[in-house]
């Protein structure tokens, strides 16, 4: 493939907490070059998860994903020729992430890196493309303009259309291993519930057992009660819970990380 999903990055006021969740919920490692006074990187062997300390003026959840690409130029040749509106910019030294951040014509914001370009340190450099039992499969993004912003990724990117059953709202690209979700949004889907604007939605996990993983989350939290998921408790939540499960087919249980991300996992 051209290019392949490489990363998650999310904000937190927990950032290091967070990691303990997905590192004893999910297997992750933790880089070997981690920087715990700036940030936290885990990975399951092919999807790097940056967990950023939350900074003034920035949203705490999901913050964006990134694509590793064969050849950058010809990316951006791409990006020039059929989409005007989209700019980019170099990213500091001092992420370990990606050389660029962009962005598709409805304003998702992602990075754009190259195997061996400057930026690129932690773990995503160590992931060795061979993912855990307990992975990373989809994340996850919502559009007013999904049809189209399938069209971008498909074609800057070469990500391929993956199975879509009719009457699916959604469209699925993958690079062969990670699918990128991009659903609609429509401000109705939220009655009854808090209204969560466009942009990144959730991410998605695939595990061995479903039942050995619910029991192993069960055992963790009895532990660790610092590590408990975020409650869909009241009315609002049970609406937010019962929405997001008949909006992603892709997965079987639906929960969220100990800081409210929320995470779709299937067997």
């Amino acid at each position: 493939m051209f290019a392949k999903i490489n990363h998650v990055a999310c904000c937190s006021d927990n950032y290091g907490q967070l990691a303990e969740f997905y590192k004893a919920i999910f297997g992750m490692k933790t880089s070997e070059k981690t920087r715990p006074g700036r940030a936290v990187t885990v990975g399951d062997g092919y999807v790097g998860f940056n967990i950023n300390p939350r900074r003034a003026g920035r949203h705490a959840g999901l913050d964006h994903f990134g694509i590793q690409v064969e050849d950058c130029p010809t990316a951006f040749e791409r990006i020039e020729k059929k989409y005007p509106t989209v700019k980019w910019l170099k990213r500091p030294a001092t992420r370990p992430f990606a050389g660029i951040s962009t962005h598709d014509p409805d304003g998702t914001m992602f990075d754009i890196s190259q195997k061996n370009m400057a930026n690129r340190t932690s773990v995503y450099v160590e992931n060795d493309g061979k993912a855990a039992p307990r992975h990373i499969n989809h994340v996850a993004f919502r559009t007013m303009n999904p049809e189209k912003m399938a069209e971008f990724y498909s074609y800057v990117f070469e990500l391929a259309p993956a199975n879509r059953k009719q009457g699916d709202p959604n469209f699925y690209l993958t690079d062969g291993h990670m699918t990128l979700e991009i659903m609609p949004w429509d401000i109705t889907d939220y009655d009854g519930t808090g209204i969560i604007t466009t942009g990144m939605d959730h991410i998605g996990f695939k595990v061995e057992d479903l039942e050995v993983f619910k029991k192993d989350v069960e055992t963790f939290v009895a532990n660790n009660p610092r590590l408990a998921p975020a409650s869909f408790s009241g009315a609002e939540g049970e609406a937010l819970l019962k929405m997001f499960a008949r909006s992603c087919p892709l997965g079987q249980f639906q929960f969220a990380d100990c800081d409210g991300i929320l995470l779709d996992v299937a067997a």
